[in-house]
């Protein structure tokens, strides 16, 4: 293929028109520059060269360069002063970017025309492709005038923001508006669409919106009564605010209704607001407020305020409930570049019980009945602190409990050696003794929800400070024990505390609150001592290759005094009617961070931790070769003998393990075991099971627990055999699919006298799947069955049918307080989101 430029430079168009015949006759041949035929070009399989030609003209008639170029051939006409591009021809002005079959460039009149050509058997290819800035289009025929930028495009197609425009004739203006007759408005990506907003006039201005005259919904090009005198469509990237459409419809219970509608606010960039509302014909509504903000490298989070007004039933009647509720949300995330030193961070989520009873948001709103709240901000000071400050809150929607802690302030300190020295050793121990300090602050108030506001006063708080130091050291002795030394010394602040006395006026014990300030310490000691035995057994031969079992032994002693001892003020006592001892209890009983211990104490506890691990010889493993599997974790007995008590020196034998089987299968199992007698009241006697009833041990309690987790998918039955995936040849593995079983059982009894309860049993089982029977077709189901109540908690099918530019859902409860259904058919595009078709049923209404 031939490469061809060519350069005119004119001082005026009249001498260009005198001695261009002249000049070019004389310069192109020399060039080789001519009418090329593309019957004659000789075809070359590797590729040929573009025809390229740049037309350089007087600054006064063109303020920028033209270059085209073309792959067939190029005509070049110079009387009539025009240039013909056959085959992928392109040209390129300034902004605008052309591509066509066939593309004249008349430079007379500063003309561009550009149309498809048919092929050899007459299907019209290379229509025309103009794109002038971030405007693209796609027609038949198009006629520019690139000194005005104006011009006629026939039959266009063009994406305008998240939508596509059509036109039968469309003019451009020199500020890029256009303007169509004959056309239609879709979000079908199809150049023939599902469906269409169809016009016969619009006015379109990029990044703003477009207006036209009456519209009509065109469906698989019939079309339907749904009109509108006129139609407008916002066509600006980013965020733009506008009305909020609502949805309507008939409840049994609250009437007709008119749900989600309001108005969106697009701020700025780094903050919007979205106001919805809610009402219903017989009385009920509901305010709700959104807003997301976000600061780039500093922070983002979103807010949401909700208020209703819930009325059921008919007024007058002994089933009318009212009822006021309210819910916040907010969650603020601070970049960690922003300040690497501090953090500050929000999850906040309170509100009435009953509030998502009637107004949740969604399912996962609905089936929580616990919600947490906390507000923190932390910061490192003198690289040597650590300070965090946090409000906390937790409430139960079941039982109405709120509690709220406010603030919940601590500080900590790194640990530190205070006697390691880098120019002087002072021996092991004493380098291995380490400290640090912490302190916790706690003000916090628990009640019921209904009561918040009534109970905030300082006096229903219950608060304290708490200062802890510990000091410890550790070592080995002979190489394989480990000694461990601490010594740990509390403090605590308390701002009031309490006084007990009979009163024979009242016949009844009276518990006085004194406001005032009081301190209590205490302090323990303790060491350990603990060491780890190895067993292995190997196999030559077998699946098995060997088993480890770690024996971890240890043992404690600790020692604190009597805190009890009238020395320390801690304690007192009162004395009831019929009484032969006195009752003793704490002045600080009740406080925020505990009471020091009464009796003395000198205990020697004995734990054994018990591990057990199998290896297998897996082939899968190229590295090893080998699978380790653990059989039996942490399986612990635990007891203790404390030497100051007088009576029941031993402690209770605690039994606890877990393992894990199959990756997916967990085992958990715990249980208490005393070694003395009770009376028929369940108390303690200073006698052993031995002695009386010939047993070492009496269980107390007992605990099973299972739980499976089992995620199948496609890739679970996939096998390879000799290098090929089996999978390709069974069609069902094809499909993708998930299926998740959860399931629970455990099992707790009580053997004590004293239970409100011996035994009580829990089995649950909770599924979770989904299945695409086709690419467009998808089914999931979620169930959960309660074994001991023989029931079905929450049962939620849902189908979805994606049809390109269209979708249909389906959802179904059949069970249940949520009992419904509920069946859309609309349009996937966010613009045309209130385009749908809703069938429903209203949970709320029973049916």
């Amino acid at each position: 293929m031939y490469n061809v430029s060519a350069c005119i430079n004119c001082t005026s168009l009249k001498i260009f028109q005198q001695y261009s015949v002249v000049f070019l006759l004389i310069l192109l041949p020399l060039l080789g520059f001519g009418q090329v035929d593309s019957l004659q070009m000789k075809t070359d399989s590797i590729g040929n060269d573009s025809i390229n030609a740049i037309v350089n003209v007087e600054k006064s008639q063109l303020e920028e360069e033209i270059d085209y170029q073309c792959r067939d051939s190029l005509l070049y006409h110079v009387k009539d002063q025009y240039v013909e591009l056959f085959g992928e021809g392109i040209v390129d002005y300034g902004t605008i970017h052309l591509e066509s079959a066939y593309i004249r460039i008349d430079f007379q009149k500063f003309m561009i025309l550009a149309f498809g050509m048919p092929d050899s058997n007459g299907v019209v290819q290379g229509t025309p492709l103009f794109t002038d800035g971030d405007q693209t289009f796609e027609s038949d025929t198009i006629r520019y005038n690139y000194e005005t930028k104006k011009g006629i495009i026939q039959h266009i197609f063009t994406t305008q923001g998240d939508g596509f425009l059509h036109g039968d004739r469309v003019k451009k203006l020199e500020d890029n508006t256009i303007l169509v007759r004959d056309g239609s408005f879709t979000t079908c990506s199809l150049h023939d669409p599902h469906f269409a907003i169809c016009f016969n006039k619009a006015k379109v201005i990029p990044n703003d919106k477009i207006v036209t005259g009456p519209v009509w919904l065109v469906i698989e090009d019939i079309p339907t009564p749904l009109a509108l005198p006129f139609g407008f469509f916002p066509n600006k990237k980013g965020r733009s605010s506008g009305i909020l459409i609502p949805t309507y419809g008939e409840s049994a219970t609250r009437g007709f209704y008119l749900e989600n509608g309001g108005y969106y606010f697009g701020i700025s960039d780094m903050f919007d607001l979205t106001l919805r509302g809610y009402i219903y014909s017989r009385g009920s509504w509901a305010l709700k407020t959104e807003s997301n903000y976000k600061k780039r490298y500093k922070f983002e989070g979103n807010l949401n305020l909700s208020y209703a007004v819930n009325l059921l039933g008919e007024r007058n009647t002994n089933t009318f409930e009212k009822s006021k509720a309210f819910f916040v949300k907010w969650k603020h995330v601070q970049d960690p570049k922003a300040r690497p030193n501090s953090r500050f961070s929000a999850n906040v989520q309170m509100g009435s019980s009953d509030y998502n009873t009637f107004n949740p948001s969604s399912t996962q709103d609905y089936l929580s009945s616990n919600y947490s709240s906390s507000i923190s901000y932390s910061t490192t000071i003198a690289s040597f602190f650590n300070l965090t400050a946090n409000l906390s809150q937790t409430q139960n929607t079941q039982t109405n409990t709120f509690s709220i802690s406010l603030p919940d302030i601590a500080v900590t300190s790194n640990r530190f050696y205070p006697f390691r020295s880098s120019k002087k050793s002072r021996g092991k121990f004493l380098e291995s003794v380490n400290m640090s300090y912490s302190l916790y602050s706690r003000n916090s108030l628990n009640t019921i929800d209904s009561l918040l506001f009534e109970n905030l006063d300082w006096v229903n708080f219950n608060n304290g400070v708490k200062h802890t130091i510990p000091i410890s050291s550790s070592f080995k002795l002979l190489r394989y024990f480990n000694f461990t030394n601490t010594f740990s010394y509390n403090q605590r602040w308390y701002f009031k505390h309490i006084e007990k006395h009979w009163s024979n006026l009242d016949s009844a014990l009276i518990t006085d609150t004194i406001q005032g300030f009081r301190i209590a310490h205490d302090f323990v000691y303790s060491t350990k001592m603990s060491t780890k035995l190895y067993t292995f057994l190997s196999f030559k031969r077998g699946p098995v290759s060997a088993f480890r079992h770690v024996l971890t032994p240890s043992v404690t002693f600790s020692w604190r005094p009597d805190f009890s001892d009238q020395q320390w003020g801690y304690y007192k006592y009162y004395i009831t009617p019929g009484q032969t001892e006195a009752t003793r209890y704490s002045v600080f009983e009740g406080g925020i961070y505990g009471t020091p211990s009464a009796g003395k104490s000198s205990k020697l506890n004995f734990a054994i931790t018990n591990n057990l691990e199998m290896k297998v010889r897996n082939r899968k493993d190229s590295t090893s070769g080998f699978k380790k599997i653990a059989l039996i974790d942490n399986f612990t007995l635990s007891t203790g003998y404390n030497f100051a008590a007088d009576s029941l020196n031993w402690d209770k034998l605690i039994m606890s393990g877990r393992t894990r089987l199959f990756q997916s299968l967990d085992l958990r199992y715990a249980a208490t075991f005393d070694p003395y007698i009770t009376d028929s009241n369940g108390v303690n006697l200073n006698q052993f099971e031995w002695d009386v009833n010939k047993r070492l041990v009496r269980q107390n309690s007992g605990e099973w627990g299972i739980s499976l987790n089992w995620n199948l998918t496609p890739q679970t039955f996939k096998k390879k055999n000799a290098g090929t995936d089996t999978t390709e040849s069974n069609g069902m593995y094809k499909i993708p699919w998930n299926l998740n079983l959860a399931y629970t059982m455990q099992y707790t009894r009580n053997y004590q006298i004293t239970a409100i309860e011996e035994k009580e049993f829990l089995q649950t089982l909770s599924i979770n799947g989904s299945i695409n029977l086709t690419p467009n077709w998808r089914v999931s189901v979620m169930t959960n069955y309660n074994f001991v109540d023989h029931e079905f908690v929450y049962t939620s099918v849902n189908i979805y049918r994606d049809m390109h530019c269209w979708e249909i859902n389906f959802n179904w409860i059949p069970t249940g307080f949520r009992k419904s259904y509920n069946m859309t058919i609309r349009v996937k595009s966010s613009i045309l989101q209130d385009l749908k078709i809703e069938k429903k049923t209203d949970w709320r209404d029973y049916y």
